[in-house]
């Protein structure tokens, strides 16, 4: 039996259908609560979701309408899957018709091996309307239902609710799924609802945004022609993404950059109408995020902090932590997209406590790596072998992936910037400036961002924080 899945139209906009068939969901995986649903897995895609029993459809009998109605290359894709599909059943019939009535059992128990995912259930193709992002990695996959039971819920608390994962990391069995090469931008813009916000210091953006809001680029760069080529829509400015976004993310370099974004002329600011959201994800101290959330809310807008702890690879693999504060309405919305970018978040109440503990995090990481630095250099005047110390350290209670790496790109004379030594400088200066604000003493941190002022001096800037080696031995 073909079916077709149809979303009904919400605030989000109505989608096209989807081909997809019925498939056994993971055994980790719980089913929604209401409403009876069937696990789908899409064609052409390769992605899956809890469909409502009401939103399928006979896949025959709507196979051309639907293929009049949407005309994009990937639903094309997906009904050429469908097609494709269909002729290797057939197939397979035509060579079994050949046998004996008594193979009768046999071929039919062959046919039913031949469907992806085959079980006890009876297997259904589908069309789903909400098409679902593409290459998603790891299980990583949303779809917005929709749904016209909309209630007080917002459109992405409703997509949240149809998500095959709300926590946690995505089940192994779902590994074939990751991104292949130069499918990054695919990834990101297969879902028509996406919002991005470009951070013009890292290489490539976070892997895996949601689909669940209006995809706009502010880059004026080479990079932002990716994301129109596969249907994205430029903003010219600040002002012409807020506006046109439900939610709008964005993470610059420092408190300036932050002030100058929302601020400036053809700011942020004068996109923010009642209702539209701005979540700030740069680590900033705990008076300019402030200031910012004031003057958004002060226009009726929604505001919240998100600074993240990691570095450009974890960023790449979706393995951020989260330090979200301010509106707790909103982080409960962005909580599908926190998925994507994380591993995990963390909601740390009022504006400005999610500044004040990025800063204490990367004060720590800091210090740290200083001290790193300082060791090896000692060890090398004193005749002491590099390496040896660096295998004794992994065997002790410091050991750690990033004291692994860190060593082993100063060994390796390998300073590529994964993450900058002028913001972690930055953020040792405002964790100072934190520490006079309530009187506490910083002497740890204080001298640790004398050696990073040294090495920035030495044209260190652009380099990995572990390049802060290098002030200890010029």
């Amino acid at each position: 039996m073909l079916t077709l899945c149809v979303f009904s139209r919400g605030k989000l906009g109505r989608y096209p259908p989807w081909p997809g068939k019925i498939v056994n969901p993971p055994k980790d995986l719980k089913k929604p609560r209401g409403k009876k649903c069937f696990f789908v897995k899409f064609f052409g895609t390769e992605d899956h979701a809890w469909i409502k029993v009401e939103q399928l459809k006979p896949y025959h009998a709507h196979k051309e309408e639907m293929i009049k109605i949407n005309k994009g290359k990937r639903f094309q894709q997906a009904v050429d899957a469908v097609e494709e599909f269909l002729r290797r059943a057939k197939g397979k019939d035509q060579t079994s018709s050949h046998n004996s009535a008594d193979d009768k059992n046999r071929r039919n128990s062959s046919e039913e091996r031949s469907r992806p995912n085959s079980g006890d259930e009876k297997r259904k193709l589908s069309l789903s309307e909400g098409k679902v992002k593409k290459n998603m990695g790891e299980g990583k996959k949303r779809v917005s239902s929709g749904s016209s039971e909309r209630g007080s819920k917002s459109p992405l608390k409703r997509a949240q609710e149809q998500s095959p994962r709300k926590r946690g990391r995505p089940p192994k069995d779902e590994k074939d799924l990751t991104i292949p090469e130069s499918s990054t931008v695919k990834g990101v813009m297969a879902g028509p609802m996406a919002a991005f916000k470009w951070q013009p210091t890292v290489s490539e953006p976070v892997k895996d945004a949601d689909p669940h809001f209006h995809h706009f680029l502010l880059s004026q760069t080479e990079k932002c022609d990716l994301f129109i080529q596969e249907g994205a829509r430029l903003g010219r400015t600040p002002a012409e993404v807020v506006s046109t976004c439900d939610i709008t993310f964005a993470c610059v370099s420092d408190p300036k950059a932050a002030k100058d974004l929302v601020l400036g002329p053809s700011g942020v600011l004068q996109g923010i109408r009642p209702g539209k959201c701005y979540v700030d994800m740069s680590t900033v101290d705990a008076d300019t995020v402030t200031e910012l959330a004031q003057v958004i809310v002060s226009r009726g807008g929604r505001f919240l902090e998100a600074p993240v702890s990691g570095n450009q690879q974890l960023s790449n693999d979706g393995m951020l932590v989260i330090l979200a504060a301010g509106d707790r309405g909103l982080y409960e919305d962005c909580s599908s997209c926190f998925q994507a970018m994380g591993k995990t978040s963390f909601f740390l109440g009022e504006v400005g406590n999610a500044a004040k503990m990025m800063l204490i995090v990367n004060m720590v990481q800091g210090s740290f790596m200083a001290t790193i630095a300082e060791g090896l250099t000692l060890a090398q005047v004193t005749g002491q072998s590099q390496q040896t110390l660096l295998d004794i350290l992994n065997q002790g209670q410091l050991a750690s992936i990033f004291l692994d790496q860190k060593c082993q790109n100063i060994l390796q004379g390998n300073f590529k910037p994964d993450f900058y030594l002028k913001y972690i400088q930055k953020d040792l200066r405002l964790a100072i400036a934190l520490g006079d604000a309530v009187n506490h003493p910083t002497p740890m941190a204080a001298a640790a961002n004398e050696v990073y002022k040294r090495a920035k001096a030495l044209d260190q800037s652009d380099n990995d924080m572990s390049a802060v080696y290098r002030a200890y031995i010029h």
